[in-house]
């Protein structure tokens, strides 16, 4: 038997026993070390949905995991018992215009860690594909193998935008996703970031891990501030990664004359108001992002390699029988958590 966290209810997490999960021939059997707590999971728990994505019934939160290979199925050939992996969680039919065309994270059919009916990983061991374990070098923890997810959005939205050698790029929203993101926008090469939110303490953590610029939007005017470093002429790049109307709005008036809008967050709304007649003499494209695609080696071998550093991104970290206190913190304390990880 082994435990698992079960979110029972809106706001509630109960931990239970479960069965051990037997690996099938092409998968492996990971004993899980750190799971990530993302948005997802506490909008699943405060809420009971995301979209048309609905939690029916007793439901395993947690897709951002690493962990120690503990048992490998008949036909496993690249990894053995004792590897320390990272999982990304989402299972492609393998089979679709998308996943041939090389775009799986469009597949219609994925299975992903903790979005509904999927169960996720908040539990002592999972069984997983080989193919969608990826191995951590002996220098890189599987505390920042939990943190590639994550990562690897930022990642996926620096691609988006085509940052390059000497870029200004505007990142609206300091949380995770949009910390990590400014991480690997510096390591594409971008040399001014310029990072915007309303909590201090995500901010301070902006400039100590590289922004070369950071703007409080609850003291000041954004657009002017922007206006003000740019000498008017707008960022080459403009990633959204707080999910809000007003971010969204924003975009369009930040961007410079042939720059690129990227939209990663999620707004709570189904339609938010553009202003596209703002962009329409400054042949601006706009670029979306939806989880992402053939990254995970490329952000391990970033880590390993100490090009981009996520460890400063954890600011709390809580015990396995701890998780339900961890999730009321995280809720709660929303100006002081910037990413908290649960130790299995």
């Amino acid at each position: 038997m082994q435990k698992a966290a079960f979110m029972t209810g809106i706001n509630n997490i109960e931990l239970r026993e479960i069965n051990m999960p037997k690996p099938g021939d092409n998968e492996v059997l990971v004993k899980l070390e750190y799971v990530g707590i993302c948005g997802s999971d506490v909008h699943y728990l405060e809420h009971g949905k995301i979209g048309d994505f609905v939690v029916n019934g007793d439901f395993i939160l947690g897709h951002e995991c690493a962990g120690t290979i503990a048992e490998v199925g008949a036909n496993v050939k690249t990894l053995k018992k004792g590897d320390r992996v990272a999982l990304e969680p989402g299972i492609t039919c393998g089979q679709c215009y998308f996943c041939k065309s090389g775009l799986y994270n469009l597949c219609a059919d994925v299975e992903f860690l903790a979005t509904p009916p999927y169960h996720g990983c908040l539990q002592n061991y999972i069984a997983f594909p080989e193919n969608m374990c990826f191995k951590l070098p002996e220098n890189v923890t599987t505390k920042e193998g939990a943190l590639v997810e994550p990562l690897s959005v930022g990642i996926h939205a620096a691609r988006q935008g085509n940052v390059s050698l000497g870029d200004r790029v505007v990142i609206l929203g300091a949380g995770c996703i949009g910390l990590v993101t400014m991480l690997a926008c510096k390591a594409f090469g971008a040399t001014d970031l310029i990072v915007v939110d309303v909590i201090p303490k995500r901010l301070e953590l902006a400039k100590e891990i590289g922004a070369t610029h950071v703007i409080n939007a609850a003291e000041c005017d954004v657009l002017k501030e922007i206006d003000a470093i740019t000498d008017g002429m707008g960022c080459d790049i403009v990633i959204e990664t707080a999910g809000t109307k007003i971010t969204y709005s924003q975009t369009s008036y930040i961007v410079r004359r042939g720059g690129t809008i990227v939209l990663v967050g999620l707004a709570p709304q189904d339609i938010i108001e553009f202003n596209f007649a703002k962009l329409m003499n400054k042949e601006a494209q706009i670029k979306t992002v939806f989880r992402y695609r053939n990254i995970y080696p490329q952000a391990i071998n970033a880590i390993a390699e100490g090009i981009i550093d996520v460890k400063p991104i954890v600011t709390h970290e809580f015990d396995f029988e701890d998780t339900a206190k961890a999730f009321d913190f995280v809720i709660h304390h929303k100006n002081d958590v910037v990413k908290a990880v649960i130790k299995i």
